[in-house]
């Protein structure tokens, strides 16, 4: 067998909202959330030879290299599910942060399926590889559909909607530079119906050009009149009141929208003037150096 190789994109994300629904009888919450993909991405490498084993290897991000890593546990879960025997190397090149509320361990672990899928021909359909992402993680499912930009997420994120994204728009992130961990995020919220919806800056219509695609009115009929919200801010800015002061700053900047995506603790602000989304970029890049990133919208 020759040596199979490929190199693809393993895009960020962030919740344009994120809310909580309820807790499930099996201890995981039902989810309601619109994603949007980024530009900014990982590199995933993927090299299949005859053999077996899964070797995973992240250079100078910290991360395990073992099968407490997503990316290693999907390749695993896709070995097992056909029933092939391959040796399996991965290499990831992290640009997203990690436990940062972006989704990159979920993407990274979605590339790792998708190129394994098109390297091995296994001629798995979309619903196959759905059903593997899901038994991976809550946000695997929306990388696996790679030409859906945006998407609302329902249940634990295995019923996918494509929907309007948003567009002629600059992303800044801002990353604090510390983790939060998803599952003391979850376990420490409580359902209220007193949610902190956001919130667009004062003065600021929602109306205003951002979203794309023919579905715009029912997307902002879904997200409601705020336009964006998460339910889960509440709990890490809780403990990490840092996170507010960053929205608070951006908007101050003149971001349209300031939020935390996912459980935190990535604030990201929405730009539609590029000049400013540059200015706020580099005010917080001298704060926070390389946790900050001025990115855009995926379309693809």
């Amino acid at each position: 067998m020759t040596s199979l190789l490929a190199t693809v994109p393993a895009p960020a994300k962030i919740n344009l909202y994120l809310r909580v629904k309820g807790r499930r009888p099996d201890g995981y919450h039902e989810l309601e959330s619109v994603m949007q993909k980024l530009v900014l991405a990982d590199f995933v490498r993927v090299a299949v030879d005859e053999g077996s084993g899964i070797a995973l290897s992240c250079p100078a991000a910290g991360l395990p290299e073992d099968d407490t890593n997503l990316a290693w546990r999907a390749a695993r879960l896709f070995l097992d599910e056909t029933g092939l025997e391959r040796r399996v190397a991965i290499t990831l090149d992290k640009k997203i942060p990690v436990a940062a509320g972006l989704g990159g361990g979920s993407s990274d672990a979605a590339a790792v399926l998708l190129v394994l899928n098109e390297l091995l021909r296994s001629g798995l359909d979309e619903e196959a590889l759905l059903k593997m992402a899901v038994r991976l993680g809550a946000d695997v499912p929306f990388f696996i559909k790679d030409h859906c930009p945006a998407a609302l997420a329902e249940g634990i994120g295995e019923r996918l909607s494509p929907v309007a994204g948003i567009q002629n728009c600059d992303v800044v992130l801002v990353n604090p530079g510390f983790p939060v961990s998803t599952r003391w995020v979850f376990a420490n919220f409580a359902l209220t119906t007193n949610r902190n919806p956001y919130i667009l800056a004062p003065g600021k219509d929602s109306q205003s050009g951002i979203y794309s695609g023919p579905d715009e009115a029912d997307f902002l009929k879904r997200v409601g009149p705020e336009g964006f919200f998460n339910d889960l801010e509440a709990v890490t800015i809780d403990r990490y009141p840092e996170i507010e002061s960053i929205k608070n700053s951006m908007l101050a900047e003149g971001a349209m929208v300031a939020l935390m995506s996912g459980s935190g603790p990535t604030v990201f602000g929405i730009f539609t003037d590029h000049r400013i989304a540059i200015s706020c970029f580099e005010k917080f890049r001298s704060s926070y150096g390389k946790n900050v990133f001025l990115t855009r919208p995926r379309h693809f």
